[in-house]
C-alpha cells in the first residue's frame, strides 16, 4: 500500500498536535483564603495559601479576628475576678487555665493551699484535659470525612462535663479556684461516680482506636503527613503532645516542681518518633488514658482536711514578680504576673500553648497538597481563644 503525500502530511500534523497537548502547561499560581472560619466552630482563623496547582508553596496564618485583650483586661480586675476572665482563653479546658494564675498569685503572697485542695485541683485539671482531648479524638475524624467518631466523643464527654459541673457549678467556665484553695469541696457521691466515668473514658479510647486508627483511609491520610522534626518543633516553641509526637520526652507535670499532686501518681509520658499527624493523634490518645489513671489514683488517696488556707478577706498581693507554667491540655501555658502591691496585677503576660503551636503552620504546610492542609491543622489542635488572647 502506497502512502500518499497527503496522508503523510496528515499523520505528521496529528503527531505534532499530540505533542503540543502533552507539553506541561504553565499556569499562574493561585492565592487561596482558608477561612476566616465561623465562630461556631473552634474560632475565627484565616490562613492565606499560595498554590502551584494542588501544591502549597507558601502559607501564612492571619490571627487576631477574635482578639479580646486578656492581658490588658487583667490590669483592671482584682485577683479573684481574673479566674472568670482566663477561663475563656482555652474554653475547652477552662479550669486548667485558672490553676497557673492562682499558683502565681499564691507564690507572690507566700500562701500554699492545703493538701486536699491541691489534690482536688489536680483531679479537675486532669478532667479538663480529658474533656478537651476527647473532643479532639473524635473531631479529627470529622475533618477527614468520618462523622461518627465526633458523635461518640460528644456522647461520652458529657459524662465528664456533668462531673465538672456538679463539683464546681460551672460546665464550661467553672471559676472554682481561689487564692489559698477552692470554692467548695466535692459533693457526696462524686468520687464513686467519677471512677465509673473514668472507666467509660477508657472504653471510649479503645473504641476510637479501633474505629479510626484501625481504618486504612485514616492511616493513609495521616501517616507521613505534616512531619515535624524535633529540632524544628523546638525552634518554633511547640509544646505538649505536638512536640512529644516528634520524640521529645518533655512534660512539665513530671519535669518541674509543682505544689500539685502529679508526682504522687504512677503514670507515663508517651512520645512518638514519627512526628507526623498520625503520631500527634496517637500521643493524645495515650495521654487521655494516662489522665484517667492519674484521676483514679488521686481519688483513692485523696487526703482529708480543709480546702482553704487562711487568707485575708480582701486580697492585696505584695509587690513582686512571679512566673508559673503548667502542662495544659494543649501544651505549656504560663503566667508572668507583676504586682505593685495593689488589688490587681500591674502587668500580666500570658504564654498560651496554641499561639506557639500555630506558629509552625507556614513551615509545615509548605510543599503539601491541598487535602492535607486540613489534616495537618486538625492534628496540631489549637483553640483560637488561646491564640487571640
Amino acid at each position: 500500500m502506497t502512502i500518499t503525500d497527503h496522508q503523510k502530511s496528515a499523520y505528521i500534523a496529528g503527531q505534532a498536535a499530540d505533542a503540543r497537548v502533552n507539553i506541561e502547561l504553565e499556569t499562574e499560581g493561585m492565592t487561596l483564603n482558608i477561612g476566616p472560619q465561623h465562630p461556631a466552630t473552634h474560632g475565627t482563623l484565616r490562613i492565606i495559601v499560595r498554590l502551584d496547582g494542588e501544591q502549597v508553596i507558601w502559607a501564612e496564618p492571619v490571627c487576631g479576628y477574635m482578639h479580646r485583650g486578656y492581658e490588658k483586661l487583667t490590669e483592671v480586675r482584682t485577683y479573684p475576678q481574673i479566674t472568670t476572665l482566663v477561663n475563656r482563653i482555652d474554653w475547652l479546658s477552662s479550669f486548667a487555665n485558672e490553676v497557673p494564675f492562682i499558683l502565681a498569685a499564691e507564690q507572690l503572697m507566700g500562701i500554699e493551699a492545703p493538701p486536699r485542695a491541691q489534690w482536688i485541683r489536680t483531679i479537675l485539671f486532669e478532667m479538663a484535659r480529658i474533656a478537651n482531648i476527647m473532643l479532639f479524638i473524635g473531631e479529627v475524624g470529622a475533618q477527614l470525612g468520618a462523622i461518627t467518631p465526633v458523635f461518640y466523643a460528644f456522647r461520652d464527654r458529657e459524662h465528664v462535663l456533668n462531673l465538672i459541673e456538679s463539683a464546681t457549678g460551672g460546665r464550661f467556665h467553672p471559676n472554682y479556684d481561689r487564692i489559698g484553695g477552692l470554692k467548695d469541696d466535692f459533693p457526696r457521691g462524686w468520687v464513686d461516680e467519677c471512677k465509673g466515668v473514668m472507666d467509660r473514658v477508657r472504653d471510649f479510647c479503645d473504641e476510637l482506636e479501633t474505629l479510626l486508627m484501625g481504618n486504612e483511609i485514616f492511616a493513609e491520610r495521616m501517616r507521613g503527613i505534616g512531619v515535624i522534626p524535633a529540632s524544628v518543633g523546638l525552634s518554633y516553641g511547640l509544646s505538649g503532645a505536638n512536640i512529644r509526637a516528634s520524640g521529645v520526652d518533655w512534660d512539665l507535670r513530671r519535669d518541674e516542681e509543682s505544689p500539685l499532686a502529679w508526682k504522687e501518681c504512677d503514670w507515663k509520658v508517651w512520645t512518638h518518633v514519627d512526628g507526623d499527624s498520625y503520631a500527634r493523634y496517637w500521643v493524645r490518645l495515650q495521654e487521655t488514658r494516662e489522665a484517667t489513671k492519674i484521676v483514679d489514683q488521686l481519688l483513692d488517696g485523696l487526703p482529708a482536711g480543709p480546702i482553704m488556707a487562711k487568707v485575708p478577706r480582701i486580697i492585696k498581693v505584695p509587690a513582686g514578680e512571679a512566673w508559673v507554667h503548667t502542662e495544659n491540655p494543649l501544651g505549656e501555658m504560663g503566667y508572668y504576673v507583676v504586682s505593685q502591691g495593689g488589688l490587681g496585677p500591674f502587668r500580666c503576660k500570658i504564654r498560651s500553648a496554641s499561639f506557639n503551636n500555630v506558629s509552625i503552620v507556614p513551615w509545615v504546610l509548605q510543599g503539601v497538597y491541598v487535602p492535607d492542609v486540613i489534616t495537618i491543622l486538625s492534628s496540631l489542635y489549637f483553640i483560637l481563644g488561646d491564640i487571640d488572647r
